[in-house]
Order: structure tokens, then sequence, then C-alpha cells
């Protein structure tokens, strides 16, 4: 198949409202395309993640998933996957049902879908991490964060909290920080953050930082920034939440049951988004974090050679 006649779908995910939550651009019935066009399209459309959509490559699972940044392919990522989801549910190309699961493949893994479609209202899909949660190296000193992040050294939570790094299949750079004024207060220094996260003790396993707070109408407020990856800060990130969750369940007393927190991001953009965060545990073990949300569709077009 040549790139002519390429259907694609934008949509605003993790809102409930048009031109809030963070934009998406799905291509469908992508096989045809090798990985150089899939990076050259993604970078046309600069959005902070671009999915295309394989088909199956096993019995089990309903799509294959190859998902771009402007700057490179992402093994995962929470708002590619979501937007999919409540996409094909919404084209009758996912099974039919008021609340359907299914299976889609990534270059992480196999990640498990449930939608859940209300009418008159968008459609919610919630996300399983194919990854269970883990730590990565140590954090920088917090005198190294609040330098790159142009906030006082105070302003960096240490007790009860503090910064670390985890995955759930995309690794972060975690940073606690003791109030969502403080979020409005970064002024980011691009080249201070890319020492820190290509020097010791990081090294390279992370490429982006996720700042977060106590919020008031939220259990948490988050902004996420990935200049490395060509995004300077991205408007709702659920790779970054789920590995957020997944370290909070870690170190949650919980030994059994659900854990459950709500996350608002990209408020300082204008683009309010909304997650959905929970956390399995059994006798001690997370046994799977989930981030969910919905989705609103915005335009949809053919892409030309």
């Amino acid at each position: 198949m040549t790139m002519s006649g390429l259907r694609f779908h934008t949509l605003d995910v993790f809102t409930t409202v048009r031109y809030g939550g963070n934009p998406l651009a799905v291509v469908l019935e992508a096989d045809g395309l090798n990985t150089g066009q899939m990076q050259r399209i993604a970078r046309e459309f600069n959005l902070s993640e671009t999915v295309f959509v394989l088909k199956p490559t096993r019995d089990d699972t309903l799509a294959k998933l190859r998902i771009f940044t402007p700057g490179k392919e992402m093994p995962f990522a929470g708002h590619p996957t979501v937007g999919t989801a409540c996409l094909l549910a919404d084209l009758g190309l996912a099974p039919a049902g008021d609340a359907v699961n299914f299976v889609f493949e990534e270059n992480v893994g196999l990640v498990p879908i449930h939608v859940q479609r209300t009418t008159g209202a968008p459609t919610f899909a919630q996300l399983t991490a194919a990854q269970a949660p883990s730590y990565g190296p140590e954090a920088p000193p917090p005198a190294v964060l609040a330098r790159l992040l142009g906030i006082a050294e105070k302003d960096i939570v240490t007790v009860g909290d503090r910064p670390r790094t985890a995955s759930c299949g995309v690794p972060f750079l975690l940073v606690p920080v003791r109030a969502p004024e403080v979020l409005a207060g970064i002024q980011l220094d691009i080249a201070l953050l890319h020492n820190a996260l290509t020097a010791a003790p990081l090294n390279g396993w992370a490429t982006e930082v996720y700042v977060y707070a106590r919020a008031y109408e939220q259990d948490w407020q988050a902004r996420m920034f990935a200049p490395d990856l060509g995004i300077f800060e991205d408007p709702a990130t659920g790779s970054a939440a789920a590995a957020l969750a997944g370290a909070l369940a870690l170190e949650a007393e919980t030994q059994n049951g659900r854990l459950h927190w709500t996350l608002a991001q990209g408020l300082e953009m204008g683009r309010p988004s909304y997650l959905d965060l929970q956390a399995e545990k059994q006798a001690g073990t997370v046994t799977a974090v989930r981030v969910g949300g919905h989705a609103v569709p915005v335009s949809e077009g053919i892409l030309y050679r």
C-alpha cells in the first residue's frame, strides 16, 4: 500500500471536551508504511504522539500499534493506546457492546484494554500496563533537580515521598513537589535536564521527567517534560501516570485490594487532561497497573503521497 489514501483521525484524549486533553493522530491500515515513513508522518503531525494501526500478528489481539513521537518510536504510550481504543470502538472496528475487552500488540508487549461506552457520552478506555512496575537508578540530588526545574530546593519533597525513577514499560524520573503552585512556576533548563538524564546516576535510563504534586480537586497534578524526544511538554502522559501509579502502589501499605487515584495534567498548557489510575495488589505484590480516560474525535482525513 502506498501513502495515498491512508485514512487518519485526530482525537483529544483524557478529556470529555473537544480541544482539551492531549491531541492524538491515528493512521489506520498503515501496514504498507515503513519505519522511516512513519517517523516522517509523525513529524508532519508534530503532536506528542502519532499511532499507526497495523494488522495483528496474533489471533488473540485486535491490532498491532506502533507509536511515534516527532523524534522517535516508543515501546508504549498511554494516550495513543487509550485514544486508539476509543476510536476503533467508535468506528465499529472493535468488539460490539457497552463494555468490551480486547488486547493490543505494542512494542512493549501485550496491552489489555477495557472499553466502556455510554450513550450520549464520550467513550472511555482503560489500559493495563504490559510490564509490572519497577524502579531504576537513583535520582539526581534535590539540588540538581531544583536547578534544572528552576525552582527552590525546598520545594522538592523528600520526606514521605521522594524523587525516584520508575517504569511500567517507559522509564521516567519522578519528582514530587510541595504544591501545584510550584508546578506552575517551573522554568525548565533544557541543557541541565539533558545533562541530568544522560549523566550518572541515570546514564540515559530515562528520557522524560514527570513532576507532580498533591492537588486540590484531584489526588495529583503533574507536568511532563521530554525535550530529548521532541516534546517540550506533554498535556497528558499515560505511561508516566502508569509509572507513578506503579511506584505509589509499590510503596503503599495496602497488601491486598485495589488502589485508586485521579490525576490532572496539562492545566498550565491550557489543555486540561484527567486520568484515572488504578493498581491491584495481592499479598503485597502489585499485580496490575491501569490508566484510563475518555477521548473525543476532532477531525479525519486522508494522507497523500
